[in-house]
C-alpha cells in the first residue's frame, strides 16, 4: 500500500526531514513503495504539484524538491500499485483546481464497479478524470459532494470538507463493499484546499500530531506558544498527518479506523466519526 504525509502549518515550514532526512521519512519509505510519488504545496493559496512515476528515493527530482518545499500546507504521497500503471497520471496527490487529495488503501472490486462509481461524479467534473485509478474516482466523488456547498473555486471550510469525504466513503462503500464476501474497500485519506485539511482513517494506519515534546526552534520561532509543546483545546501551531509516527519531537496519536480529522484556516482541529448516514447526492 502507499505512505501519507500532511501538514497545516502557521508558519512557512521545511519538509525536507519529513520527506528524506528522518530515520523513516517518506523518501525511505519508497524502498518499500516504489511506483511513484507526488508532493504538493502552495504558495500564496495556489497549489504547485510535482509528480513522478520513479522510486522518490532513487529520484533527483525528489531530493531537490525536498530541500525547496516551504509552505504553510504540503501534502506527499509515496506508491505502491494496486491500479493503474506507473504513469504520472496516476501517481498521487491528484489536483482539482485549489484542491489536492491522496488515497492509501484501495477499492474493492474496483474493475468491476469502475461505472457505478464514475456515475455518481458529477459529469462537468467526470472529463478531468485522466488516470486510471480507484484513488483519483473517489476524489471526484469527494468533490461532487463538495460542491454541493457551493463553488469549488471557493473556500467552503473545514465542515464543508469533512461532510464530503464522509459521504464519498458512504458511497464508495454502499457501490463496492460486500461483507458476506469479505470484500471491504481500505479508504484512508487526505484532502485540502490549502486552508482546510481533512483526513480520515478507513482500514490503514494514520497519525496526527498537533504538539512537540520540546521544539527544536524554541529558542529562534517567533510563533512558539504553549500550544507548541503540550495538547490543547483551541487552535494549534502545526496539525501534521502521516502514515508512521516520523522520528523527531512530535507527539503522534493513532486514528482509531472511522475517525475523522480536520483543520480549518485558523488553526482549530476538529475531530469527528464517520460512522453516520451518508446525505444525499445530486449529481
Amino acid at each position: 500500500m502507499c505512505r501519507l504525509f500532511g501538514f497545516r502549518s502557521i508558519i512557512p515550514s521545511q519538509v525536507h526531514r519529513s520527506l528524506l532526512a528522518a530515520e523513516n521519512a517518506l523518501g525511505v519509505q519508497s524502498n518499500e513503495h516504489r511506483d511513484g510519488w507526488g508532493v504538493a504545496f502552495y504558495v500564496e493559496g495556489s497549489p504547485h504539484v510535482t509528480r513522478s512515476p520513479l522510486t522518490a528515493l532513487g529520484d533527483a527530482l525528489f531530493h531537490r524538491l525536498s530541500g525547496v518545499v516551504s509552505s504553510q500546507t504540503v501534502l506527499a504521497h509515496v506508491r505502491r500499485a494496486t491500479h493503474g500503471e506507473k504513469t504520472v497520471f496516476n501517481c498521487h496527490p491528484f489536483q482539482y483546481g485549489r484542491w489536492i487529495f491522496a488515497h492509501n488503501g484501495d477499492v474493492a472490486r474496483f474493475s468491476l464497479k469502475r461505472e457505478a462509481l464514475l456515475e455518481c461524479v458529477r459529469p462537468t467534473l467526470r472529463r478531468f478524470i485522466l488516470g486510471e485509478t480507484d484513488s483519483e474516482v473517489v476524489f471526484f466523488i469527494f468533490l461532487t459532494y463538495l460542491s454541493e456547498f457551493g463553488e469549488l473555486g471557493q473556500s467552503l471550510g473545514v465542515d464543508a470538507a469533512l461532510a464530503a469525504m464522509r459521504n464519498a466513503v458512504h458511497r464508495v462503500r454502499e457501490i463496492c463493499d460486500d461483507e458476506a464476501l469479505g470484500e471491504r474497500s481500505l479508504l484512508t485519506l487526505i484532502a485540502t484546499d490549502g486552508e482546510s485539511l481533512v483526513a480520515t482513517q478507513g482500514g490503514k494506519e494514520l497519525f496526527v500530531s498537533t504538539y512537540k515534546t520540546r521544539c527544536a526552534d524554541r529558542d529562534r520561532c517567533p510563533s512558539l506558544s504553549a500550544a507548541c509543546e503540550a495538547p490543547s483545546l483551541a487552535a494549534v501551531n502545526h496539525f501534521v498527518l502521516s502514515s508512521e509516527p516520523l522520528h523527531g519531537e512530535n507527539v503522534w496519536l493513532p486514528l482509531s479506523e472511522g475517525e475523522m480529522v480536520g483543520i480549518d484556516s485558523s488553526m482549530l482541529p476538529r475531530r469527528a466519526r464517520i460512522d453516520r448516514a451518508a446525505l444525499p447526492l445530486a449529481v
